[in-house]
Order: structure tokens, then sequence, then C-alpha cells
């Protein structure tokens, strides 16, 4: 890890070019990171609001833009998931002209993925925020907290990326595995619904989903205004920092033959 702390200005640049490759050549350019989660927004809203006029609590008092905002700031963090652990498996296969040249941090290619990644879950952060202020004429206090809750889920994905990253050299189809893997996590974790909404006798498997208790907090400090469990903070943290602590050592195990595959 002290290794590459020091690299911490090529980290910059790669997440710099990272986000400009995403944007180049389009006409509005880095707009796009503001205006694809307010349309995503809008999208929930009416979908889910006025077309299937779903409801996250029995209230009769709960309006479309709260839904709305609850379904997003799941949304915000399984996106942020999602989108990182698609991605790694090609990581290290889309720059193999990396790969042999001895000097150059491999590792550092699922990390700035993963930071490019988090501006843009932090840009849908603001959306929310906008949105929870036309819906309830003002911001929680504890949506200071939000960055608090999302630090396991990043510690989770930088573990997962070094993983599936390494991975993906050696088995290529595991890009096709994690895209129907992440499909089905998707509705297995609450997005679309609380959790009290699942049946008793599935919340111990549905407990064992890392993203879980990160979703419910994130509605919590963002929407709903109210400060999350301690102790499913901690705990959330301990286990992303194992993660994180195991993905980076099998990285490191297995480039040794990532020059001899590519």
């Amino acid at each position: 890890m002290s290794r590459m702390l020091r690299y911490r200005h090529l980290l910059w640049q790669l997440v710099r070019r990272e986000l400009m490759s995403r944007y180049r050549s389009s006409i509005l350019g880095a707009l796009w990171a503001l205006m694809t989660p307010l349309l995503m927004l809008l999208v929930y809203a009416m979908v889910f609001g006025e077309i299937f006029r779903m409801r996250w609590s029995a209230e009769a008092t709960e309006s479309r833009g709260e839904f709305a905002l609850l379904l997003f700031a799941g949304m915000l963090v399984f996106n942020f998931f999602s989108e990182c652990l698609s991605r790694a498996p090609l990581l290290i296969v889309q720059h193999a002209n990396y790969v042999k040249k001895v000097v150059f941090p491999l590792a550092l290619l699922p990390l700035a993925a993963m930071l490019a990644s988090l501006v843009h879950a932090l840009v849908s952060m603001l959306i929310v925020m906008i949105g929870r202020w036309f819906v309830y004429d003002s911001i929680p206090v504890t949506a200071l907290l939000f960055p608090v809750v999302l630090l396991p889920v990043v510690f989770l994905v930088m573990g997962f990326g070094w993983f599936l990253s390494s991975l993906g050299v050696y088995i290529r189809d595991i890009s096709q595995i994690m895209g129907i893997l992440l499909t089905g996590m998707m509705f297995l974790s609450p997005v679309f619904y609380p959790s009290s909404q699942i049946p008793e006798r599935w919340r111990a498997m549905f407990a064992l989903n890392p993203l879980s208790v990160p979703i419910e907090q994130a509605r919590e400090t963002l929407v709903l205004g109210r400060v999350p469990a301690l102790a499913e903070m901690f705990s959330g943290l301990l286990i992303g920092l194992m993660v994180a602590l195991a993905g980076f050592v099998w990285f490191h195990r297995t480039r040794s033959g990532f020059a001899d595959v590519l």
C-alpha cells in the first residue's frame, strides 16, 4: 500500500483520463455526469410512481416524489457497486500494453476506475439532495454521514475490483458471468423495496448481501434524516477492509502470470 501512495499523482492522472474518456467527442461533455442521474430520477418517478403506482410504505401521505427519492438513493449505491464490478474483469486485458512495463503499478487501474465511478456517485448524491429540497423543503444534517455509509462499499469495490481484474486475465468469461450476477443481485438487494417487506424466512439469506445495509443506510441519511446504527456501520467497514486486503494480496500474487497470458 505504501508503494501505491507514492504513485498518487499517477493515480490522479488515470482518474482524470478515465473521466475525460467517457465524455470525449460528446456535445454536452461532462454535463452528462449531472444530466444522467437527473434523467434517471425523472424516469423512476414516472415509471414506478405514475405507471406502477408503487409506494414505499402504506402511508397515504407518501408522495410520488418521496418514493422516487427513496428508490433513487438505493440505486445510487447499487449503481456505484455495479459499474465498478462490471468493468473490473476487462481492466487489465484492455490495458495489456501496461503489463510488460515493469515499473507501471497495475494495481492502480482498478483503483482509478473505482474513483471515477465514485465521482459519479457523488454527483448522484447531489441530485438526491436537490430532489430532497424540492420534496421536503430541507436537506437533512444526516446527509453529512453519507460518505461514511458509502465507505464500506468503497472498500468492497476495491477488493472485488483487484480480484476480478486479475481473474479476468485468466478466465475471459468472467465479464459475461458478472453481467448475469449483477442483474440478479439488483433484484436481491433492497433497491426497489424496503428490507421490511422481505418475508421473515428469507431475511437471513438477504442479510448476507453486502449491499443490503448500505442501501438502507443511504436512504436513512439522504432522505429520511435518520442516523444509521453505528454497530452496522462499524461491522460493514470491517468486512470491507478485509475484502480490500484479500483482493490486494490476490492481485499481487497473480500478476506475475499476466504477461504470459496476454
